[in-house]
C-alpha cells in the first residue's frame, strides 16, 4: 500500500520557496514538501506553481510550455502541472527531455565522459546548437523509482493532495481528473486547500466543484485580504465528503507563511516576522491532518492546545493591525462585499461571513471565532 502526496505551489511559487526571502520560516508547501521523509517521486512530488519561471520544465512528465506573465495572470500552465501529477500517479510519462542541455553537456564532458561533440546548426547570424541526447532521460529515472519504491504494485491506495493559492485550485482539477479516469476513480483522496483562489475567469466547474473520490477537504481561508481578482474558491463537495473550512486572520500570503505587516514584502528584518501567528496556525493543522493521513513528516511543529491558544489569543490583541491589511492589494485595486472579502461559494459570489451550515464541520463555518479552536478538533 501506497500514499502518494502532492503538493502544489501558489502561483509564481516553487519548490524552493523553503528558503523564500519573503517568508521568515518558509513558504508552506515548499516547506512541508522538504519535510516529507519519504521517497521522492515514487510517495511525494512537489509541482511549482503557474508564473514560477519552469524550473522544473524538463522533469515533468508532461510536456509544457513557457508561459512567462501569462502564468502569473491567468494561470496557464496549470492544466500541464494537473497532467504531470495525473502521470506520476499512474507512474507513466507522456513526454520525455531526450535532449541534453548545455550545462548537462558542459558538465559530462569535464567528467571526461565519452560524448559526442556539439554540434552547430545554421548559419552564424542565426546559429543554434545541438548537444546531443540523454543516454537516459529523467522521466524514465523516475519512473524506474516509482516501479522499485511504490509498495504492492503501482498506483497509490491513496493519495493526499495540498496546495496555496492557485495551487489549491490546482488541487480541485486533480481530484476531478481523477474522478473521470478508470484507472484512479477508485482512489480515495484527501485535500488540504491555503486560500484557494484561481484569478479572473477562472471559475469552470472543474476548480469549484469537488466529485464523490474526495473524502476529505479542509481549507483555510484569509479573512483580511482585498485584492481585487482575489476571490477565494469554497467548492461545492459531494454529499459524504467531509469538508471543514475555517477562517484566519491575515492576507493571501500570511495563511502560506509570510508574516509580515501588510503581508507582502518585508520592508525591513524587524518585518519579517512581524504576525507569525496565523501561518503558524495553518501550518500546525496542515500537518496534523497529513501526520493523520499516513505522511511521515519530519521537523513538526506540534503545538498544544496551549500554545494554539496563545496564537489564536496575540491573533486577538493585534486586531488593528490585521485591518490595516484591507486596504493593501496585490494588484493595486481592493474590491468589498458588504465590508468583507468577496468569496466564490461553488460558482456564485457572496460575502465571507455567508459560508456556513450544517455541511460544514464546524457549522459556523468561515464565522468560526478565531479563539474557538475547539473548531479544530474535527482535524486531528
Amino acid at each position: 500500500m501506497t500514499t502518494l502526496t502532492i503538493f502544489f505551489c501558489g502561483t509564481g511559487s516553487n519548490k524552493f520557496d523553503d528558503k523564500h526571502k519573503n517568508f521568515w520560516d518558509g513558504e508552506i508547501v515548499s516547506t512541508l514538501a522538504a519535510h516529507h521523509s519519504g521517497r521522492e517521486f515514487a510517495e511525494w512530488i512537489v509541482v511549482d506553481g503557474p508564473g514560477s519561471g519552469n524550473l522544473q520544465a524538463d522533469d515533468l512528465f508532461t510536456k509544457t510550455s513557457e508561459y512567462g506573465l501569462s502564468g502569473t495572470l491567468f494561470g496557464k500552465g496549470w492544466d500541464e502541472n494537473v497532467q504531470h501529477a495525473l502521470n506520476i500517479i499512474k507512474g507513466k510519462c507522456d513526454w520525455q527531455r531526450k535532449q541534453l542541455t548545455e550545462a548537462e553537456y558542459n558538465r559530462l564532458k569535464a567528467a571526461g565522459i565519452p560524448i559526442e561533440d556539439v554540434k552547430e546548426e545554421g548559419s552564424w547570424f542565426w546559429r543554434q546548437y545541438n548537444y546531443g541526447d540523454r543516454s537516459i532521460t529523467q522521466q524514465k529515472l523516475q519512473e524506474q523509482i516509482i516501479k522499485t519504491f511504490r509498495k504492492d504494485g503501482i498506483i497509490p491506495t491513496r493519495v493526499n493532495l495540498l496546495g496555496w493559492s492557485r495551487g489549491g485550485i490546482s488541487c480541485h482539477m486533480l481530484a476531478n481528473a481523477m474522478s473521470r479516469d478508470a484507472a484512479l476513480k477508485h482512489i480515495p483522496v484527501n485535500i488540504f486547500a491555503i486560500d484557494p483562489v484561481p484569478g479572473i475567469g477562472n471559475f469552470q466547474e472543474n476548480r469549484v466543484k469537488l466529485e464523490s473520490n474526495v473524502k476529505e477537504y479542509i481549507a483555510f481561508y484569509a479573512r483580511d485580504e482585498r485584492s481585487k481578482g482575489f476571490s477565494c474558491v469554497i467548492p461545492q463537495t459531494a454529499t459524504g465528503t467531509r469538508t471543514s473550512i475555517y477562517p484566519m486572520a491575515g492576507r493571501h500570503a500570511t495563511l502560506a507563511g509570510n508574516a509580515t505587516a501588510l503581508g507582502g514584502e518585508p520592508t525591513n528584518s524587524g518585518d519579517l516576522n512581524a504576525l507569525i501567528e496565523p501561518g503558524r496556525i495553518v501550518r500546525h493543522l496542515a500537518e496534523t491532518c497529513l501526520k493523520r493521513w499516513g505522511v511521515p513528516l519530519s521537523k513538526t511543529l506540534n503545538l498544544t492546545d496551549t500554545e494554539l491558544r496563545r496564537l489564536t489569543g496575540a491573533i486577538v490583541s493585534d486586531e488593528a493591525r490585521y485591518k490595516k491589511m484591507h486596504s493593501q492589494s496585490y494588484t493595486y485595486f481592493t474590491e468589498l462585499d458588504k465590508g468583507e472579502r468577496y468569496v466564490s461559494l461553488g460558482s456564485k459570489g457572496v460575502p465571507f461571513s455567508a459560508v456556513k451550515g450544517t455541511i460544514y464541520r464546524p457549522a459556523t463555518g468561515l464565522t468560526t471565532s478565531l479563539l474557538d479552536i475547539s473548531g479544530y478538533q474535527h482535524l486531528r
